[in-house]
């Protein structure tokens, strides 16, 4: 195979070149796109697309994800895919809470009798998030989540080399919860590890990897994270950059 393959690409035989030249010119070949036919061609593709996706939410991602949940409040609103949920704990939604896309949640029942997650009315989750409940990790109200972030209150492996050699689980001082404040922004991409709290109003810029505190009002940025920039709340209560 490979032996036609070069062949094919090199020979200056007449039948590599004919093959050659189609290969060419179905990679390059194209028809035009009359909007008299396009436009309602790509008109009945989206209502067929917005009616199947509509169906897949309604019917299946959002009631399957609501029978994880111990509780959840009114207009709970998930997206087509059906979250992945593993281990035994609690989910606690509030009111009008969007997790959105295809997330995971994660319990390790081995370091409390009901790992609980708490997620805060008027909050929302984006696609790929990921938490990890050894404890507890607490949402507050209006959280803002990018994609691709990753909350965890227990590390998963113990931090002494001799106990993770062993294969022992992480030591219980090591699992701590997690405490994110209301009307908090966390950026795509950020990471926040166990015993962090992060105040009211703060700002968690992408990418950051959050290992300590964060003050209410905070802007934080960087690997690990450190404050950028204090926000004070404007007369409308949205937070504004301090001068």
């Amino acid at each position: 195979m490979r032996e036609l393959y070069r062949f094919i690409a090199l020979s200056d035989h007449w039948a590599a070149r004919l093959l050659r030249q189609i290969y060419r010119g179905l990679s390059h070949f194209s028809i035009p796109a009359p909007r008299i036919i396009t436009v309602p061609v790509l008109a009945i593709v989206i209502v067929i697309r917005s009616a199947y996706y509509f169906l897949r939410r309604v019917f299946i991602a959002e009631p399957l994800f609501k029978v994880y949940c111990t509780r959840y409040g009114k207009h709970l609103h998930t997206g087509i895919y059906v979250h992945w949920v593993q281990g035994k704990g609690e989910i606690l939604v509030g009111d009008n809470v969007s997790i959105d896309g295809k997330c995971a949640f994660f319990f390790a029942a081995r370091y409390s009798e009901r790992p609980c997650l708490i997620i805060g009315d008027n909050s929302g989750i984006g696609h790929s998030c990921a938490f990890t409940v050894g404890k507890e990790i607490r949402i507050g109200k209006h959280c803002r989540f990018g994609s691709s972030i990753s909350v965890f209150d227990a590390p998963g492996h113990p931090a002494d080399p001799a106990a993770r050699m062993a294969g022992l689980p992480s030591a219980p001082n090591e699992v701590r919860p997690v405490t994110i404040g209301d009307n908090v922004w966390v950026g795509t991409g950020s990471i926040i590890f166990p015993g962090v709290t992060i105040g009211d109003g703060s700002i968690i810029a992408t990418g950051s990897v959050v290992m300590s505190n964060v003050p209410p009002n905070t802007m934080v940025a960087g690997n690990p994270a450190r404050q950028i920039r204090s926000l004070s709340p404007s007369p409308s209560g949205s937070a504004v950059p301090k001068s």
